[in-house]
């Protein structure tokens, strides 16, 4: 990440974040602020991929830990960053902005990632499952809410990525996701990803909505 720093220069800070820690996010949030005088929105896609069975060959019950930890990452470290960002940014249109120039105005946008798994769930996947699926229930509420704030919240829910979590998969099992996916037979590449992003960045009629990025796959 620091040498992407680098590359990006003056238009990129690092800073280590665990979406779980309020501190953490805040002290990102801080930075942002104090570096480029505001922020403007967050695109989170700190998620980790839990997968246990609910009862073992020996119908022995799954860690409750773990299931936990799924959802605390996913879903809980999702509504950690949407909650300060959405305050940093109320709070500058609240000092800047006079009643009628909000009107209708594009003040901010938070983009939480879910995943297909939050509809098509798989055995073994109940801890990822639920808490993408978590995100994907708590948008509306959350996009509702921030309309007087003028910031919009949408979700993406991508199918296979070529990411580093897929990567770390056996060649076998990465060459039959390939094989599901109707068309382009591929895996997703992150550029698409953020392709999307920027769209909808600079689509402001786009609210409170969850968009499939998948290839048309469906998991069975």
């Amino acid at each position: 990440m620091q040498t992407l720093e680098k590359e990006l220069g003056a238009h990129a800070r690092f800073v280590r974040c665990d979406v779980t820690s309020g501190d953490d996010v805040q002290t990102a949030v801080a930075m942002a602020e104090n570096e480029f005088g505001s922020i403007q929105g967050s695109v989170n896609c700190a998620g980790i991929g839990v997968v246990q069975k609910l009862l073992d060959r020996e119908n022995n019950p799954a860690d409750l830990d773990e299931f936990t930890r799924g959802v605390t990452i996913n879903l809980v470290g999702s509504f950690n960053v949407a909650r300060l960002v959405a305050a940093s940014i109320a709070k500058r249109v609240a000092a800047d902005a006079s009643p009628e120039s909000a009107q209708n105005a594009d003040n901010g946008i938070i983009i939480n990632t879910a995943s297909i798994a939050a509809f098509d769930g798989q055995v073994g996947q109940a801890s990822y499952a639920s808490s993408k699926a978590g995100v994907v229930g708590m948008m509306l509420p959350l996009a509702r809410e921030l309309t007087r704030h003028g910031i919009r919240v949408m979700t993406i829910a991508p199918g296979v990525f070529a990411t580093p979590m897929m990567q770390s998969l056996p060649e076998k099992a990465r060459n039959e996701l390939e094989s599901a996916v109707p068309y382009p037979k591929r895996l997703g590449i992150p550029d698409e990803f953020a392709k999307l992003v920027t769209h909808i960045i600079d689509n402001a009629y786009l609210n409170g909505e969850v968009i499939r990025l998948d290839g048309a796959i469906r998991m069975v």
